[in-house]
């Protein structure tokens, strides 16, 4: 057998194990009564702001926690737990994304029953992490403005497997000529349809918003929770 298909294998063999794994990881969030939410993007879209701002505002209201990935450094996890919020950092070393067997692992002594909402927020990175599903209720991916309007449609694959968008650093807009209308038409190519949020962590814009649907997809969910 050449390299190649036995790599292929190998590689399909990786994702049936991580499918197992994030569906039971599924099967416990929901039987918990807790919500679970991803993030993606590229590096340096504004991730690690946009979730600090979420966590702090939605922390008096629910019970909220998050797991953050990186490659190296607990940075991002330090930001996150100024929040307030329990945090978690999960160091991938070489791997450019989470696997639900991290989360599994990075889960072990949580209560998880003592939590309403939990955030992942994946590896900075726009390929890798579209494979790999981690017992996520909502897949939010972002895109910040000072990235250009074209990102759906270079890396088609993970925005059409999120649940809704997120343009960040909205505040920008202006300063870097982003063409709003253009971005949400090269998402709706890629995923008709799909919710689009403009924030901005820095001056709240649109941040109510975003709040609002989390809150309303968050009651859906528990309405529809095993008693």
């Amino acid at each position: 057998m050449s390299p190649e298909p036995r790599l292929l294998e190998v590689r399909k063999n990786v994702l049936k194990q991580n499918d197992v794994i994030a569906r039971a990881l599924r099967d416990r969030f929901r039987a918990q009564g807790t919500y679970v939410i991803s993030l993606v993007s590229s590096p340096g879209a504004g991730k690690t702001t946009f979730l600090e701002k979420t966590l702090t505002v939605l922390r008096p209201h629910y019970r909220v926690a998050a797991l953050v990935g990186d490659l190296a450094t607990e940075n991002d996890a330090l930001r996150l737990a100024r929040s307030g919020a329990p945090v978690r950092q999960i160091t991938t070393g070489t791997l450019c994304h989470l696997e639900a067997v991290m989360v599994e692992n990075s889960l072990k002594d949580w209560k998880l029953g003592q939590l309403d909402l939990l955030f992942i927020e994946n590896v900075g990175n726009l390929v890798c992490p579209a494979s790999y599903d981690l017992g996520e209720d909502l897949r939010l991916v972002l895109l910040s403005v000072t990235e250009g309007e074209d990102k759906p449609l270079k890396y088609p694959t993970i925005f059409n497997g999120a649940d809704a968008a997120v343009i960040t650093k909205i505040d920008l807009a202006a300063a870097v000529e982003f063409d709003e209308l253009t971005a949400n038409a090269n998402i709706q190519a890629v995923r008709p349809g799909m919710r689009v949020f403009k924030v901005s962590a820095k001056t709240n814009e649109g941040m109510d918003g975003f709040l609002q649907f989390l809150a309303q997809t968050y009651a859906r969910s528990s309405q529809n929770a095993p008693t």
